[in-house]
């Protein structure tokens, strides 16, 4: 799809459906894909202004492993932004030597702004409370390799909803499919209201609730997420929701649950999810992670232009 070629990847909101799947069979096509010099020549810059292990790594694996180099950091303090200098001017800098542009930062609309003054393409992985569209891409190709579809299926979004970038993407990427959805959160960290609002224009059948009494064996899916201390300005409002929800295999036995439900998480996780869980066949997290490789090859490949 040439319509990939050069482009940013700043919000799934950019994406149609069809280019959704578009992604999520060229990922597939990539889970077996051998030809490893596609990307020969061409440089990623890997800039993390935030802490990041699975998103940064499988970058820079997808990007090694089709042939191209990556250059960059893991943390602000080994940049130039230590000096003063604006994320304007060291976008304008960096994209002198690369092909394009992985960015983390942790203002909303940095993505953006990167974009709007780089000569290379920009994708955006995570803006802080904003967006993460390549998670979202992963997590799409997670549930439909588990689900088999992602046509009218039932997904409960679990935990910190107010925050969490990765709900706020891989919701409204879903209202592409007739997904009725579920967000359980403490009051405090509820969804967006103008995420609520756009998904209910979008005809999405949403409910609001702050226990999985009562809903969980209606659930196909649940996409847990943890509380995220560094969000919250006053660490009190942090101590308040702490380990407020906590997921454990006796937990989904004892509430009762679909013999198929599968549950996700962006990871890292802290206390919201026990160990108990990751035998069993509800836990697919550890293979949506290792999924951001094949999707990543995709989305890497796709906008370099060496796959169409």
């Amino acid at each position: 799809m040439a319509r990939f070629k050069q482009r940013d990847i700043i919000s799934i909101r950019h994406f149609n459906k069809e280019e959704l799947l578009y992604i999520l069979d060229l990922s597939k096509h990539m889970e077996g894909y051998n030809h490893t010099d596609i990307l020969k020549g061409k440089m990623l810059a890997s800039l993390f202004f935030e802490p990041s292990t699975r998103t940064r790594l499988s970058f820079e694996s997808a990007m090694n492993r089709l042939g191209g180099t990556v250059i960059g950091f893991a943390e602000p303090g080994a940049s130039s932004t230590a000096k003063g200098e604006s994320l304007s001017d060291s976008v304008k800098i960096i994209d002198g030597y690369c092909d394009i542009i992985v960015l983390r930062h942790y203002l909303e609309g940095s993505a953006r702004l990167a974009a709007d003054v780089a000569g290379v393409p920009v994708i955006n992985a995570g803006d802080g409370a904003n967006q993460h569209p390549t998670q979202t891409f992963l997590d799409l190709y997670t549930i439909r390799k588990t689900k088999g579809t992602l046509e009218g299926i039932t997904v409960g979004f679990l935990g910190d909803l107010k925050y969490g970038r990765t709900v706020h993407s891989l919701a409204y990427a879903l209202s592409h499919f007739s997904t009725e959805m579920y967000f359980i959160s403490p009051s405090g960290l509820r969804m967006p209201k103008d995420c609520l609002e756009e998904l209910r224009q979008r005809k999405v059948t949403c409910h609001e609730t702050e226990s999985l009494l009562g809903i969980s064996k209606k659930l196909d899916v649940i996409y847990c997420t943890r509380i995220q201390k560094e969000r919250f300005a006053d660490p009190v409002e942090f101590e308040k929701v702490r380990g407020v929800y906590r997921l454990s295999k006796a937990q989904l036995e004892e509430m009762g649950t679909k013999d198929d439900l599968k549950i996700l998480h962006p990871l890292p996780r802290v206390d919201e999810m026990d160990e108990s869980l990751d035998g069993t066949d509800f836990a697919v997290y550890f293979h949506q992670a290792r999924n951001g490789i094949p999707v990543r090859k995709a989305l890497l490949a796709s906008v370099l232009g060496a796959i169409e």
